[in-house]
């Protein structure tokens, strides 16, 4: 009995712990929103290139676009042109787009259109990039200045990371003669991106730069300069104005190195504007937009995976356990007298069609005269078999003919009545006789109240929708309304209704 028990306690606990692993994991790891109104942002990235196009010479237009790559996901991407042609390449971890036209004239405008959205992701890619570069050849004063920058930055450093952070905070430093000597009259932020980028050399760690644009909507753009180092594992970002590590969130990188974002031959006066727009979406409908326009395996293994029209079947059939959890607690905890287990529960997926109020009513008269049929057969002492034939038929043509008058006084909700099961309304009608015939009218009433009361909760709860999507979504949730049945069937205590039946035997102990 005790390795019996012990059993029953480690598959509980297992049960248990596996539900809230997988689930957890889904929310936590994968991402996926808890509630059915969870949005999403979807941005609109517009970047509008315009120049002056050279009459007689033909005209290439180089822009770098978004790689990416990991966090962010493409749901749309057009090029806007006129007569121009259009490609797109990969060079050196960057995309870059390409217009080309034989011939233009004049004041020429081009249109660069991305929707992204948030990766919906639960791997990372593998990142690869370098760990050790050569050394910028420097002579002169300008190498006896990056030394003595870099004997202070060693003895404030611990790794890669502070050296890096240390060094852009020295080069910030604009009171330093050997700061001013390196800038050369020139603090701009690219420039002193440069020369953090000789003295890391130096001590041979790589360095690259990043151009960023910052996703805030209806405020003018220009990419952003960031400076990034590979530690091994991951890329760290930098601020090249203050070395505070980490690339905030609102951040898209738009291109690295050192190149211009924008280069035109056969014109002139090139310029780019950004704009940029919000939007939210609801967020499961986005996953799957991202799984079509990605090879990400967001829903893949979900519910969500099969058909449309399978969807709909099983986001009633998950909900079953929860109805039969619901039964489960009115009969063992508060000891709610039913027809079994699973009548109520079928019953209550009927009420899905009939709605509740109208259903109730079609079971009361359904039930009532089945009931007075079973009494009138009694007495023809007919068998049980025959007998059970004789109400299904009767069910039946009960069913049709509530469904006619119904339609004839304009109640269509009548109609539903024939989802009703047949076989399930014509065992309780059994049973209900026979429960009749045993213990009484008043038991057998009491009987069939409970067991409509109970289908009436099941329906309510297992209609809730907030409820059918956390199942439908998570179905690892049932693992552990599995575990807590387990548990259940040991359950030997008191029932809430027995404290009020043996009420009076406490009162006569006292």
């Amino acid at each position: 009995m005790r390795s019996l028990t012990l059993h029953l306690k480690i598959l509980i606990t297992f049960l248990v712990v596996l539900g809230i692993s997988v689930t957890a994991y889904q929310i936590f790891v994968l991402g996926i929103p808890v509630t059915e109104d969870a949005t999403d942002d979807l941005w609109n990235i517009d970047a509008k290139v315009e120049f002056v196009a050279n009459p007689k010479d033909p005209v290439k237009i180089q822009m770098f676009v978004p790689p990416l790559s990991r966090d962010f996901v493409s749901l749309n991407e057009s090029f806007i042109s006129n007569n121009y042609g259009v490609s797109v390449n990969r060079i050196d971890g960057n995309r870059k787009v390409t217009w080309s036209a034989r011939r233009a004239k004049g004041n020429q405008t081009l249109y660069y259109r991305l929707v992204l959205t948030k990766r919906y992701s639960g791997e990372k890619v593998k990142i690869k990039g370098p760990t050790f570069r050569d050394s910028i050849a420097v002579e002169g004063p300008e190498k006896i200045a990056a030394e003595a920058l870099l004997a202070p930055i060693r003895q404030h450093s611990a790794d890669v990371e502070t050296f890096i952070s240390e060094a852009i905070k020295r080069t910030n430093n604009l009171n330093d003669d050997n700061v001013k000597l390196l800038l050369a009259g020139d603090p701009s932020t690219p420039h002193k991106a440069r020369i953090v980028e000789l003295l890391l050399s130096i001590a041979h760690v790589p360095v690259e730069k990043v151009h960023t644009i910052r996703l805030v909507a209806d405020q003018p753009q220009t990419p952003e300069l960031w400076l990034r180092s590979f530690n091994g594992n991951d890329w760290l970002y930098f601020n090249p104005e203050t070395g505070e590590q980490g690339l905030p969130a609102d951040r898209l990188l738009w291109w690295t190195g050192d190149e211009n974002l924008i280069t035109v031959d056969g014109g002139k006066k090139a310029m780019v504007t950004f704009s940029l727009n919000n939007s939210e979406m609801n967020a499961i409908r986005l996953a799957k937009l991202t799984d079509e326009n990605t090879d990400a395996n967001f829903l893949e293994y979900s519910l969500y995976g099969l058909p449309l029209q399978t969807q709909q079947t099983f986001m009633i059939m998950v909900m079953i356990p929860i109805g039969v959890l619901v039964i489960l607690i009115l009969r063992n905890l508060i000891g709610l007298q039913t027809l079994g287990t699973f009548t109520p529960v079928l019953i209550a997926l009927a009420f899905r069609e009939t709605q509740l109020g109208f259903g109730i009513v079609l079971f009361t008269i359904i039930t009532a005269l089945g009931l007075s049929l079973r009494s009138y057969l009694e007495h023809l002492k007919l068998q049980m078999l025959p007998r059970l034939s004789v109400v299904l038929t009767f069910v039946v043509v009960l069913i049709a003919a509530i469904s006619l008058f119904s339609h004839k006084l304009g109640l269509e909700r009548g109609l539903s009545v024939a989802l009703f099961p047949m076989v399930i309304l014509t065992m309780t009608i059994e049973r209900l006789s026979i429960t009749w015939e045993e213990r009484g009218a008043n038991h057998a009433l009491k009987v069939a109240i409970g067991t409509l009361f109970a289908a009436s909760l099941a329906h309510l709860i297992m209609s809730v929708p907030e409820l059918v999507y956390f199942v439908f979504t998570f179905p690892a949730i049932l693992l552990i309304l599995v575990g807590f049945m387990l548990a259940m069937g040991r359950y030997r205590g008191y029932r809430l209704t027995e404290l009020v039946r043996f009420k009076a035997f406490l009162k006569a102990d006292s």
